[in-house]
């Protein structure tokens, strides 16, 4: 079921969403060579928790961190480490969010730790770019199609492919709610976009073709062919105005 947030509940989630961007920012600023995942990780939930909030990741279907940290031909997943350092040249994707009375933030962003490949340049600026044209078709009145739509033509107009096995979502009191947002579609189809709706937005692009294969672990998903990926996700609310960005900092 679709729910549409009343101006009290949105003003609720504007504050998880800017204690989500907050601590999405603090970890793309503290990215340097020989820090490890889980030093990041944990900068992310104390960040979360000074704010009165809670990471919303950490224990969703056993996951046991605060962020996502993904690097390279990572996708999403990736599983924080005290013994996994980053490198000059790694590009990394953080997914992370915070609940805060009740309501749920979710973002993420790709950075580039130091001097990276002009193609990782590129698919940073294509997945980023993206993401606002799904936002800019994200309107009162339009379809879930329009979205995916916008993202996919951008995406694919520059070489690049976007992954089909993972979408965006509603958000909500529950991370994860109706409706599904595809990174890909047709315009003009799907349900109706509508005020009150809160979705997230995600588009993950990769470098070489769209499939994925998850590891062991159960939870980090890779590029099938090895190739780079990038990931960008801001949650946004459906207005009568136009789409409005919740998860700015």
């Amino acid at each position: 079921m679709i729910v549409l947030k009343t101006s009290r509940e949105l003003s609720v989630m504007r504050e998880a969403c800017r204690i989500s961007a907050g601590a999405l920012q603090l970890v793309g600023k503290s990215l340097e060579p020989g820090i490890t995942t889980g030093e990041l990780d944990e900068l992310a939930e104390a960040y979360i928790l000074s704010q009165g909030a809670t990471p919303n990741f950490k224990g969703v279907s056993g996951y046991p961190a605060t962020a996502c940290i993904s690097i390279n031909n990572q996708v999403i997943h990736g599983i924080p480490s005290r013994s996994h350092k980053i490198k000059a040249g790694d590009i990394v994707s953080v997914d992370l969010g915070a609940a805060f009375e009740g309501y749920n933030g979710d973002n993420a962003a790709t950075f580039a730790v130091g001097t990276v490949s002009e193609e990782a340049k590129r698919l940073i600026d294509t997945t980023r770019e993206s993401l606002y044209e799904g936002i800019a078709a994200a309107r009162h009145g339009g379809r879930i199609g329009d979205i995916g739509h916008a993202i996919q033509a951008y995406v694919e107009a520059r070489g690049f492919s976007v992954v089909r096995d993972y979408v965006g979502h509603g958000v909500g009191t529950e991370l994860h709610e109706a409706p599904e947002v595809p990174n890909y579609g047709t315009a003009g189809k799907g349900i109706r976009l509508l005020p009150g709706m809160t979705i997230a937005i995600e588009p993950m692009v990769n470098a070489g073709r769209p499939e994925v294969k998850t590891l062991s672990d159960g939870w980090t998903v890779l590029t099938a062919d090895g190739s780079l990926s990038a990931h960008f996700e801001h949650t946004i609310a459906i207005t009568a105005d136009g789409p409005q960005i919740l998860t700015l900092v």
